[in-house]
């Protein structure tokens, strides 16, 4: 299953550039960075779409404290605060010149891409996901997100640009205005194609490095008709993605979830893990995600779900466990928490009264809802005129079901939730106008939708320094290996400090690889 390193003197490359980048999400960026300073380079991409994770972002936004975009809006935030903020929630389980690098570097690429008009970004308020750590910005101005692109801006290339995750699941046509990450990836793909030395290749996974006297030289990808093999002047940059899609692999690893209900598209596999690993490189957080909740859905998927505007978790004791309006990764995580300690099991549900009608209180699924009777036959949504007649029907005792919600209620007449704090943090809030995001469950009839775990990738791989360059078991850079993205071991360590930081991350150390590779 795991490939391997190429150890030989002489092989017989198919083809030659500067930089080979293997994946085609955020990490572009480094692919472009190295087009623009007049490097050659190769993209090479496992699925027959380009964009990766990034092109089914609904923000396509990057935590990037301080940069050129938030300035002109005003702010009078600094990094020095972000990296207060950063290191109080990762604290030590990342390196600190690692933790110093994403903060403070960051604006430095924004400016860099707005050099080129091609590429523009708007401030997307989204508060911190840690309210109480020191210096959080409860006002969302850390984050910024790409403007909107017409997708005929993209010409031929419209048509290789993955679409959003209701065109691959649902079947939906594309959109006629890229946002989020599809636009970024677009503004990628068009920026790219403009430079002659540059080659964009789908259908073509990575599957083994080429090393050669401990310098990685190039790599092996598999394409129709057989293996390719490119050599890489200056270097490969893995940017894949991760491996949530490989569920051999995260059961090896220990990663709780399933691929069936990750947000990563299926290609997805961690052969870039596999080669990194090869070829020497180390590791670290492997058994690791990025969390979510995830409304299950009638093709058996649970899909990333969030802006909750009513409603309560219950356990399969009828029990509320959680503050259900926390950023979705601390909600994730502390349902798997509970899975691990107390027997919590899936699905769990959420319980809503009918001042919306039948569909659940859910303003924003990554997966749009399909027909409300489809949940209904595949038992995943049920109605009750009574609390008592709607715990028989989802198996859970009515005693407990009733008294959850009696207690929730009088909670929302006091304007406080004393057992979960839902409300206490300003991403609690961010959807209630302010307020705290707490809505008596009083109408009947009265509704349950079940819910699982759900994922956003990976977060586990390679470890890198502050130059994305892979580390060796031994601690030492493998010349010629850099990591980005969720191929990387990520920065925030076990956390998720604030909306932006996976795309971010991929965008920044796939940027700093080719600064390197340029002698910076």
């Amino acid at each position: 299953m795991c490939p391997q390193a190429r150890e030989e003197t002489v092989v017989d490359w198919n083809d030659e550039v500067d930089v080979l980048v293997a994946g085609s999400g955020g990490g572009l960026a480094g692919a472009y960075t190295a087009a623009r300073e007049g490097l050659s380079v190769a993209v090479v991409e496992a699925t027959d779409k380009f964009g990766g994770t990034t092109a089914y972002s609904g923000g396509g936004g990057v935590w990037f404290p301080a940069n050129p975009v938030l300035r002109r809006a005003g702010t009078d935030d600094t990094v020095e605060d972000a990296l207060t903020y950063f290191r109080a929630v990762v604290g030590d389980r990342t390196p600190d010149e690692l933790q110093r690098t994403f903060v403070t570097r960051g604006r430095d690429l924004i400016e860099y891409l707005e050099a080129d008009d091609r590429f523009a970004f708007q401030m997307l308020p989204w508060p911190d996901y840690f309210g109480k750590a020191p210096k959080a910005r409860l006002d969302g101005q850390r984050h910024i997100m790409p403007e909107p692109l017409p997708a005929a801006e993209l010409g031929a290339l419209r048509e290789s640009l993955r679409g959003p995750l209701d065109t691959d699941r649902l079947g939906a046509p594309l959109p006629e205005l890229l946002i989020g990450g599809q636009a970024l990836i677009g503004r990628f793909l068009r920026a790219l194609a403009s430079y002659p030395h540059v080659a964009l290749h789908l259908n073509s996974p990575l599957v083994e490095l080429v090393v050669e006297d401990g310098v990685v030289t190039g790599a092996i990808v598999e394409r129709t008709g057989g293996r390719y093999a490119i050599r890489a002047r200056r270097g490969v940059v893995l940017a894949a993605g991760g491996f949530e899609q490989n569920d051999a692999l995260r059961a090896h690893y220990g990663v709780p979830g399933a691929a069936r209900d990750t947000m990563g598209p299926w290609g997805n596999q961690g052969l870039a893990h596999q080669a990194g690993i090869a070829a020497g490189a180390d590791t670290d957080l492997m058994d690791q995600a990025w969390w979510s909740p995830g409304l299950t859905h009638p093709d058996g998927r649970s899909a990333f779900a969030l802006w909750f505007t009513g409603g309560i978790f219950v356990d399969q004791e009828g029990n509320r466990f959680v503050n259900e309006s926390a950023p979705y990764d601390r909600l994730g995580r502390e349902v798997i928490r509970q899975m691990d300690e107390r027997g919590l099991t899936l699905p769990f549900w959420m319980i809503y009264d009918d001042t919306e009608g039948e569909v659940p209180p859910i303003k924003a699924t990554n997966v749009s809802m399909v027909d409300t009777a489809d949940y209904v036959a595949a038992g995943l949504w049920h109605t009750a005129d009574t609390l008592t007649e709607l715990a028989a029907k989802i198996g859970v005792p009515a005693a407990n079901l009733e008294a959850t919600v009696a207690r929730f209620n009088t909670f929302v007449a006091d304007g406080v939730d004393p057992d979960f704090g839902r409300g206490d943090e300003a991403y609690d809030r961010a959807f209630s106008n302010g307020e705290p995001p707490l809505v008596p469950i009083e109408k009947g009839p009265y509704h349950a939708a079940a819910f699982g775990i759900s994922d956003l990738g990976t977060k586990g791989g390679l470890r890198t320094d502050t130059a994305a360059r892979v580390l060796g078991r031994d601690g030492a850079p493998i010349p010629g290996l850099y990591a980005a993205g969720n191929t990387m071991a990520a920065v925030s360590g076990t956390v998720y400090p604030g909306g932006g930081n996976p795309i971010g991350a991929s965008m920044l150390f796939s940027h700093l690889a080719v600064r390197h590779m340029l002698g910076e």
